[in-house]
């Protein structure tokens, strides 16, 4: 059975940063125990007096230095770091000096076990050296610090160092930054922590889904997340839900059926129906019968006006429901559906024989005064996107205006910036683009090369707002919104055969990003937040 002492002395040593310090303390209680402990010697590197030591050329630090010595230096060491409780047989030291040394790394808790350290000096040293984050943490009676002749590289990595700074009570003499060019010769005492831009974003690689697919939706029902996917070659809807143990995304159900390009689903108070748009077959609607669990056909579309469907937007005018099917066929019309009460019935048809390949809901005003009004932005195969506007009086979409100059325009795709509202225009030969509304117009912000794109798809997750660029001849280009520029920068490149649509899902405060592809597997990845001063 262990003995008391034993327990506690266990019990000491958990927190894993002191391991080193317990370990010593009890090895010295072990050598010790019973016996009158041997006054350590000076080292032979070292002069040393009552109080002070001075070491030259030492090659590592002594640990046979008398303890009661109160001051501790170093001039022209042969070592290269100053590993974790270097100094727990010296615990009296007030001063710690360091001078003409070319040592580069100093350990975490390197200082552990000297809580009486007032005066801290390191000088002549290596080019862009980093203290190590919280080196001074627990030294609370450090009064004076004397880090000059030092080469700081001012990057994330001393952010740590700025704000410490700051709230000290210790004299620390004037230094400061060799790089970054911006920071260079700047005094790091006058940095504060808002200088350094440290939190980064990426997406990374999260989870394979072993299949093609279009288009990829994500929904609220029944106060769970979901997300629908269809998939062209096998037919199907496949409904996915958060799988809570496995952190992992996982078959919940699937609607079955003939080519079907895109499985758009929309609440009705607490009903979920979903449309089915199909190459073949006919597109239908289903509805969830919370009773059967599972998904019931409740009705047709009309086969003479969509016959080649391509896209679907949902929206809610009013408190009114509709849908709108774009159709790329020679002989179809893209049309607008209105929920009725028991189901969806034709209420506009708009655009004859287009061949619409996307569509748009989104709110703008045409003047600075007025109220924000429902739009439809319509791209074509066959003309430039055409922009209508909702008639409050008629309860129907007026053609206004198109876009010029943006012939073979495949998608429009809108977002908001601080009041302002852009678009990004996918263009599959030339440039896509980044217009802005300018109250009677959309004027151009930005080109991208785009060859071979058939998705330009902006996104916000949280602050971040992010447009990716899809390619069917070269990597999918992920870009940032530069606040400062007002425009996209580019920001990370990701391998995604032939994508064809791009879906922020955000369940359980995390963050992911599926990409469809036509040709290869379904990806997720995960967006991650990194601090580079961590």
């Amino acid at each position: 059975m262990e003995s008391e002492r034993s327990k506690r002395m266990g019990n000491a040593c958990i927190p894993l940063k002191r391991i080193a310090y317990c370990l010593c303390l009890l090895s010295a209680l072990l050598l010790t125990e019973g016996k009158k402990p041997a006054k350590p010697k000076c080292p032979a590197v070292c002069t040393c007096t009552k109080d002070n030591a001075l070491c030259e050329n030492a090659r590592s630090i002594p640990r046979t230095v008398p303890p009661d010595v109160i001051s501790l230096s170093f001039v022209r060491s042969g070592f290269t770091e100053i590993s974790e409780g270097s100094f727990l047989f010296t615990p009296s030291l007030q001063l710690l000096l360091f001078t003409s040394n070319s040592f580069d790394v100093i350990s975490d808790d390197a200082f552990i076990g000297l809580p009486h350290l007032e005066y801290f000096s390191r000088s002549y040293l290596t080019k862009n050296f980093t203290l190590p984050k919280d080196i001074f943490k627990g030294l609370d009676s450090l009064t004076n610090v004397d880090l000059r002749g030092n080469s700081f590289n001012c990057d994330c990595k001393l952010k740590w160092l700025v704000e410490w700074l700051g709230h000290t009570n210790a004299t620390v003499e004037d230094i400061y930054c060799e790089g970054p060019p911006e920071y260079k010769k700047r005094k790091i005492n006058s940095l504060s922590s808002k200088d350094f831009d440290c939190i980064i974003t990426e997406f990374a690689k999260s989870q394979d889904l072993p299949y093609q697919s279009l288009s990829i939706d994500t929904f609220s029902y029944m106060n769970d997340e979901y997300v629908v996917i269809a998939q062209p070659f096998t037919g199907k809807c496949i409904f996915l839900e958060w799988d809570h143990v496995e952190k992992t995304f996982r078959n919940y159900d699937n609607i079955t059926g003939t080519s079907t390009v895109v499985c758009k689903p929309i609440v009705i108070e607490t009903q979920l129906y979903v449309i089915v748009a199909q190459l073949f077959g006919g597109s239908h609607i289903y509805k969830r019968d919370g009773f059967a669990n599972k998904f019931i056909k409740i009705q047709d579309i009309e086969i003479l006006k969509i016959r080649k469907p391509n896209d679907i937007e949902t929206f809610k005018i009013e408190n009114n429901w509709y849908f709108v099917v774009a159709d790329s066929s020679k002989a179809g019309f893209t049309t607008i559906y209105k929920w009725n009460g028991n189901g969806f019935y034709s209420h506009q048809s708009l655009h004859a024989w287009y061949r619409d390949t996307d569509v748009e809901y989104l709110e703008i005003a045409r003047t600075p005064l007025t109220l924000r009004t429902p739009h439809l932005i319509l791209s074509s195969s066959s003309q430039r996107p055409v922009i209508y506007q909702w008639n409050k009086a008629t309860q129907l979409f007026t053609n206004q205006t198109d876009i010029p100059n943006m012939e073979d325009v495949y998608a429009v795709k809108h977002f908001s910036v601080k009041g302002d509202v852009y678009i990004c225009l996918t263009r599959f030969i030339g440039d896509s683009k980044v217009m802005k509304w300018g109250g009677s117009s959309f004027q151009d912000i930005q080109r991208m090369p785009s060859r071979g794109s058939m998705v330009f798809q902006p996104l916000q997750i949280n602050n971040y707002q992010y447009a990716i660029l899809g390619s069917d001849y070269s990597f999918t280009q992920v870009y940032n919104w530069d606040a400062e520029k007002a425009k996209f920068v580019k920001f990370q490149e990701l391998n995604v055969q032939a994508p064809r649509s791009f879906t922020h899902v955000s369940i359980n405060k995390r963050n992911f990003l599926f990409a469809s592809s036509f040709k290869g597997n379904t990806q997720i990845y995960k967006h991650v937040i990194v601090d580079l001063s961590a």
